[in-house]
């Protein structure tokens, strides 16, 4: 796992890149909440057990990803965007916008992006490579997909003790059937994304 895991890495380190950053967002299908990304540069050689793309982990095992690469990560960044801007700018471009912040949050400068998906943010004045699926082939790109995921599944599970109709707590925003639920009981909230179709 770990050879496969650190392989763009190990091939960009070997170039005299030192510090790469893994970019990663989550909530882009969400009904309400955020959209939030991660940046995280890992040390030359760091491979963090448990790590892998945040869909395939369990919550227990996100949070215990999520301590040790807070613990062991050379530098940790988190860019979010609210639903204010997501309407203003659509989703696709506040993803972006996410990962811009989320790059300027890392306390040491990266030299190098990975950057998951197909494209990068505007004017990106850093080298980068797109990596599409990359949180199941970059170490990097997976540890910022988790920090991004577990930092916004508490932010929903926090807003869900002020808005418990939807039921945020265990569908952090997305589609389901709860949700929906509480949309055509109390109707939407200010955390809700006026320009999704917010009804079945």
């Amino acid at each position: 796992m770990s050879d496969r895991m650190l392989m763009i890495e190990r091939a960009l380190w070997a170039e005299g890149y030192s510090h790469v950053a893994g970019v990663d967002e989550v909530g882009r299908g969400a009904l309400a909440g955020p959209v939030v990304a991660g940046a995280v540069i890992l040390s030359k050689g760091t491979f963090i057990p448990g790590v892998d793309d945040s869909k395939k982990l369990r919550p227990s095992g996100r949070e215990a990803a999520y301590r040790i690469i807070r613990e062991k990560a050379l530098a940790v960044g988190v860019g979010i965007c609210d639903p204010e801007t997501i309407d203003r700018m659509n989703i696709l471009h506040a993803a972006l916008e996410a990962m811009r912040r989320a790059v300027e949050a890392l306390d040491s400068a990266p030299s190098f992006l990975l950057v998951d998906g197909n494209r990068c943010f505007p004017n990106c004045e850093l080298p980068f490579r797109t990596v599409v699926g990359g949180d199941a082939k970059s170490h990097s790109i997976a540890a910022a997909s988790i920090i991004a995921k577990v930092t916004r599944d508490r932010l929903m599970r926090d807003l869900h003790r002020q808005y418990p109709d939807y039921g945020w707590n265990t569908n952090v925003g997305y589609p389901t059937q709860a949700h929906y639920a509480g949309l055509e009981v109390v109707g939407p909230s200010l955390h809700h994304r006026r320009s999704f179709r917010l009804a079945k």
